[in-house]
This record gives C-alpha cells, structure tokens and sequence, in this order.
C-alpha cells in the first residue's frame, strides 16, 4: 500500500484542507484493476475529526478491495461553502489520477459519519453548486457515484424558518441567506441527479435523531434515487466500525450487528456504483 497526502488548498487561511490516500498497488506483471474508490469524511460537528471515523475506516473499506482517502476538510471558524469545495476538490482530484491511481473514474464514492455524513450529502446534492463552478470544476467532475451515510446529520430541523444552532455553525453570520440556509436542510434539495446512497443509523441515537435518516431516505424516495437504508434497534452516537478497533475502549461501543453495516455497504456499492 502507497500512503501519502495532498492538500487541497493554497491557502491554509482558508482551512489547508488534505486529502490522506490509501492506494493499493497492483504485483508487478498484473493487469490493471481499475479500482473502485471510496473517500471517508470523518465526523466531529464542523469543530474537529474524529480520528475513529477517518484512518480505521479507510483501512477497513481497503481490506474490501477499494482505493480509499481519508478527507480532512475545512473546520470551525470556516464555514459553508467551503467544506463543499473541500469535498469537490477531492472528488476530482481522485477522478484527475483515476489513470495514474489505478482507479475507475465513474466509480467515486464519499461518504462519512454525522457531520461527515453531513459533507457526503451535501456534496451529492450540490456537486453542480455555482460556487464550485467559480473554482473552476465543471461539469459533473465533483459528482460522487455513489454517497454512504453513518448516522448523519442532514437537517437542522423541520421548517428552514427556524433554523437552530446547527445551521448557525454551517452558515455563519450568513444564515439569513436562503443560498447559504439550504445547507441546513439538505432533504428538501435533493433532486433526480443524487447519486445512489447508501443509508445506516441507530434508532436510539441520542445526538443525531434517527429522522435525519427518514428524511433523507423519503427525500431520495421522492426524486426516485436508488438508496438503501438500515435502521439498528439500539446504539449510541459515534459507533463508527462498531467493533473493537474503534469502540476507544467503551464496551458499549461494540454491537456486532451493527458492525456489519461495513459489508453490506461494501456489497451496496459493488451492486450498484
């Protein structure tokens, strides 16, 4: 395996976003494999990275067979757009060296947990945002090929009206603004042009209700975007791998069906990406 890191960004003022890669090389004399790629955003609520949800993440998609990254996007102060322009610019850089990455170009996927979940969908909702158009990627370059979803946080609430805290931390001192607001409330911008998403949560997370999950399921729904959605009877916030490796010496951290939330995507996105 190949480990290194680019940054995305020239100006660290702006947040110095890096994208860590995991790249498995093929045996000298062995064709080709055209990867699969997958990029974790690791949670933390905008303000850190949880370092459960990045590295043993990536590792665990690569022991599956996939060219996986690890995104370390744009935090606290910073705010939206900036984090979408982080995860479109890792989009197409992985996509500009699919040929030297050894890696299928039209086969991205990115995803991540609670407000890297957050990321993952908004990047799949606004990868055509004109912000990102400015930066000069156009087209569908920043388009994923398919999302993932860990307990993610997507709305801020029911009614974009009163938008709360959280939309206070995305959007700033701009959160009067309805282009800037709708970054809050990613279900009711979703549209015919998501990518498959693949859906997992508890249903006793105490930090990110479970409806965060129905919405944007009954949102992909809506639009008729294939998605696929598993709801676990118990568990707390912050599961990541929900085994051993990431329960950061909590028991309660490990719930060996919901660890197999990691197969069933990896077979999610084999099936359908």
């Amino acid at each position: 395996m190949r480990v290194f890191s680019i940054h995305l960004d020239a100006s660290p003022d702006h947040g110095d976003p890096v994208l860590d890669c995991y790249l498995l090389e093929k045996m000298p004399g062995e064709a080709p494999q055209h990867f699969t790629s997958v990029i974790v955003c690791p949670g933390g609520g905008y303000t850190h990275l949880s370092p459960r949800e990045g590295e043993p993440i990536a590792m665990a998609f690569a022991a599956k067979g996939f060219q996986t990254f690890v995104l370390r996007y744009s935090l606290k102060p910073v705010t939206y757009p900036k984090p979408l322009l982080d995860a479109a610019k890792a989009i197409s850089t992985v996509r500009d060296h699919a040929e030297e990455w050894d890696l299928d170009p039209d086969k991205i996927v990115i995803g991540g947990f609670s407000a890297g979940g957050h990321l993952s969908a908004a990047i799949a909702t606004f990868w055509n945002d004109k912000r990102i158009r400015e930066i000069g990627i156009e087209g569908r370059k920043a388009r994923p090929n398919g999302v993932f979803l860990g307990y993610s946080v997507v709305t801020a609430g029911p009614d974009e009206s009163d938008p709360g805290p959280f939309a206070g931390r995305l959007c700033g001192e701009s959160i009067s603004d309805p282009e800037m607001l709708k970054f809050a409330f990613i279900p009711n911008h979703v549209t015919e042009e998501n990518p498959p998403t693949f859906i997992w949560h508890t249903a006793t997370d105490p930090a990110v209700p479970v409806q965060n999950a129905l919405a944007m399921s009954k949102a992909l729904s809506a639009k008729k975007v294939p998605f696929e959605l598993h709801i676990y009877p118990k568990g707390k916030h912050g599961l990541a791998l929900a085994n051993e490796h990431t329960c950061n010496g909590d028991p309660e951290m490990i719930i060996p069906e919901v660890a197999g939330w990691i197969d069933l995507c990896c077979d999610w996105i084999r099936r359908t990406v």
